[in-house]
């Protein structure tokens, strides 16, 4: 009896063991896979491209015509810009230019009628003068010749004579411009004014069509960065646009991730958010990423250093939902 005993004692010590055993291989395989680590994900997120509107005219902002997350087509009016220096500076071009068409105007039509006669008066007048200083020196160069008036006298007549002949001349010239107009070259000039005074209503014009700013493209407005009333400089941005008809991905990968990624390979994407359908995309561009912002050390392991690449990838065809800042997942 007691031999069948130990017998019985033997054989549950050995099953002990067997199970004990059995459990401790299970704990391991378990433990084996539990602790193996997870396959590195490649992640990124979707951009879109983004227009800024801005004008070249300071002001204060007059008018939003479209919010936040509205849809605007290309040319549409956004944004209106209140500047009283623009419209005094376009007075300022008309008022010059309708001076310059006045001289111009004057110099093509010529001088009036009073002028005109006013300019033949003063010509007849001078006329006679002439007509008298010329007898008087007549006189006297015969009295010089019969030896009665001295040579002084006769030189300072003839000096007379002279001057008379020579304000004759001069009021002639002021009749004929008078009656002819002005010469080519004034004529020319005065054109210039009225073309230079145009062409500063033009520059004026083109300041007051940057009042409006207008959106460059199709897309839906992002942001609004001032308020209204407030004021903007020159180039200063008021709103973002984006297009979201030109999407794609952006992922930041290490080198010793990048085997197998090339431009022009086509990849599968999943966005999270759009839940687990994947998406074909292809990858457009390759390029390392700044050191400074990349750079990772591993030679403390015996290995190399490693730098991030900078992966953009665009979908084959358009992806319903998508939306800037989504996150995307690289599918093995």
């Amino acid at each position: 009896m007691n031999t069948k005993v130990k017998e019985n004692q033997k054989y549950n010590l050995l099953i002990g063991l067997v199970a004990l055993l059995v459990v401790i291989v299970i704990v391991a395989v378990v433990g084996v896979f539990a602790l193996q680590p997870e396959p590195l994900k490649i992640t990124g997120e979707a951009e879109a491209t983004e227009y800024r509107v801005s004008g070249k005219v300071p002001g204060r902002i007059s008018m939003f015509l479209y919010e936040e997350g509205e849809q605007v087509k290309k040319g549409d009016t956004v944004a209106i810009i209140d500047s009283p220096e623009v419209y005094a500076k376009l007075a300022q071009a008309q008022a010059a230019r309708n001076a310059a068409e006045a001289q111009n105007q004057k110099a093509i039509t010529g001088a009036r009628q009073e002028q005109i006669t006013g300019a033949y008066e003063i010509w007849q007048k001078a006329l006679v003068g002439e007509d008298i200083m010329r007898k008087s020196y007549e006189r006297v160069e015969r009295l010089y010749q019969k030896q009665v008036v001295t040579a002084q006298k006769r030189d300072e007549v003839k000096a007379q004579y002279d001057a008379a002949v020579a304000t004759a001349k001069a009021a002639k010239s002021q009749y004929d411009m008078a009656v002819h107009g002005a010469q080519k070259e004034d004529k020319m000039a005065a054109q210039a004014l009225v073309e230079r005074a145009d062409g500063a209503i033009q520059e004026v014009n083109a300041y007051l069509s940057e009042l409006y700013m207008t959106s460059p493209t199709d897309g839906e407005v992002s942001e609004r960065y001032p308020k209204v009333g407030e004021l903007v400089g020159t180039g200063s941005p008021v709103m973002s646009i984006m297009d979201l008809s030109d999407i794609w991905f952006t992922f930041s990968v290490h080198e010793d991730m990048l085997r197998g990624l090339e431009v022009g390979k086509e990849v599968m994407v999943k966005v999270p958010a759009l839940g687990e359908e994947t998406y074909p995309v292809r990858i457009t561009h390759i390029k390392v990423m700044a050191s400074y912002a990349t750079w990772r050390a591993t030679k403390a392991n015996g290995e190399y250093d490693v730098k991030t690449f900078d992966v953009k990838a665009r979908p084959i065809s358009p992806i319903e939902g998508l939306r800037p800042g989504m996150t995307a997942i690289i599918i093995d």
